[in-house]
């Protein structure tokens, strides 16, 4: 019998042990803390949902109806601890054990084809068929460089919690994001002398239209993909007006929604317009606690919070074994094969905009369809990223429309049948 190993216990974690211990497969999942849920864990406490329980929650196992429409980070980890109790993958979980190193084992054939070593941080090493990583996109913290120092308090979004982390009254949020919209509104709200930089002009979407989100307007569904973009802007320009309704606010670069981030917050326009936020340009230099902007004008500040994103990150592997664009590691099938690495699937590093649980059991699924086609060989091995890394573009984005990433899928599932197909009689999948 074969043996798989499976890197962190958060959603995609938990996505992918269900589905291989659906699939019949031996499995041990290792996750460094000592419980499920990853970032869902160490989140600000005014995180929400910003799409709708009905949308957001795994396929088959939707959230409580009782929840309410955006439920709150402590009702997300709760409902990551009801699908690991209902399906039973505590038991096959590693708790306190982080994962060290992951390599290929010895071949002639490609790389990782022979199966992978994993170390992990007792000094265990063990071997297995094939690695399915999840260690997620949103821990190794990324903070710019910026000209000079700021010696006031610096935090960034990934390690803030609430306003008692700000030092002093004036704060500034560096990054427009949905989590610095987050953080300058949780500072406002508290009284704090709160700024926030903004670069470049964002279409800010409101979380409902007629009460109801977006996707769930049946009639909107009638459209097609581009339709729905126009159809959303002018009810954005009904509900939330222009940027230049809101004091010192960029003018957006871009028309369509799809070509920006996706920012969902009205709040952050609420209190611009009441003067509680005050919008800045970006930042040239800092000099102490003063902080020197583009447009020539500089301030004091007594905290610096960073919602400047994260890398996404693989410390475990050798870099040499990656091809990255931008820091990123090139993929293909769905976002799950990095270059050239055979039985090696990546897991959630993808954030497809829209809900992001119901894109781990999909991807998982996808790898599920490879370990199924090498197992069906008898030399245990059919090559499967050699031919993506050949056939497909390299996806090189976190950040993807959901359409895009969906079409990535539907030709990775259809590429699969033809590799399973063109094997010997008895050894197809």
């Amino acid at each position: 019998m074969t043996r798989y190993c499976i890197i962190g216990a958060g959603p995609a974690g938990l996505a992918a042990l269900k589905a291989m211990l659906d699939s019949g497969h031996e499995v041990d999942c290792f996750e460094k803390s000592d419980t499920i849920g990853g970032h869902w864990n160490h989140d600000y406490d005014a995180l929400h949902l910003i799409t709708s329980r009905q949308v957001t929650g795994y396929e088959g196992f939707p959230m409580p109806e009782h929840w309410p429409l955006f439920p709150h980070r402590d009702q997300m980890l709760e409902y990551f601890h009801l699908f690991a109790d209902e399906f039973d993958l505590r038991r096959h979980i590693t708790f306190g054990t982080s994962v060290d190193r992951v390599e290929p084992l010895p071949t002639d054939g490609p790389v990782g084809s022979a199966g992978w070593s994993v170390t992990t941080s007792d000094g265990v090493r063990r071997e297995y068929d094939g690695v399915l990583v999840a260690n997620g996109h949103l821990w190794d913290q990324k903070i710019p460089d910026i000209p000079g120092a700021f010696t006031g308090k610096q935090v960034h979004s990934g390690s803030y919690r609430n306003t008692g982390d700000i030092d002093g009254r004036r704060v500034l949020v560096i990054g427009s994001g949905n989590s610095g919209c987050d953080l300058a509104v949780d500072a406002a709200q508290d009284h704090f002398d709160t700024h926030i930089v903004i670069r470049r002009g964002h279409h800010f979407q409101p979380k409902t239209f007629f009460g109801k989100p977006r996707s769930e307007l049946a009639w909107m569904q009638e459209f097609t993909f581009e339709e729905q973009d126009l159809l959303a802007r002018l009810m954005m320009r009904v509900s939330v007006g222009e940027a230049s309704d809101y004091p010192g606010m960029p003018i957006p670069d871009h028309r369509a929604l799809a070509d920006g981030p996706p920012v969902v917050n009205d709040l952050l326009l609420y209190w611009v317009q009441h003067g509680r936020i005050k919008v800045r340009p970006g930042i040239e230099r800092f000099d102490g606690k003063t902080v020197h902007f583009s447009d020539g004008t500089s301030d004091d500040f007594d905290t610096i919070l960073w919602a400047t994103g994260f890398h996404a990150s693989l410390p475990f592997l050798d870099d040499d074994l990656l091809v990255k664009q931008d820091g990123v590691p090139l993929r293909v099938g769905g976002a799950v094969v990095p270059l050239d690495l055979e039985k090696l699937y990546l897991i959630g590093m993808i954030g497809a905009r829209g809900p992001q649980p119901p894109i781990y059991p999909v991807q998982a699924d996808l790898a599920v369809r490879m370990i199924a086609i090498h197992e069906a060989s008898p030399r245990g091995f059919v090559p499967i990223a050699g031919p993506l890394t050949q056939a497909q573009s390299h996806e090189w984005r976190i950040d993807i429309l959901r359409p895009l990433w969906l079409e990535q899928v539907e030709q990775t599932k259809v590429a699969l049948q033809v590799i399973a197909a063109s094997q010997p009689v008895g050894a197809s999948a």
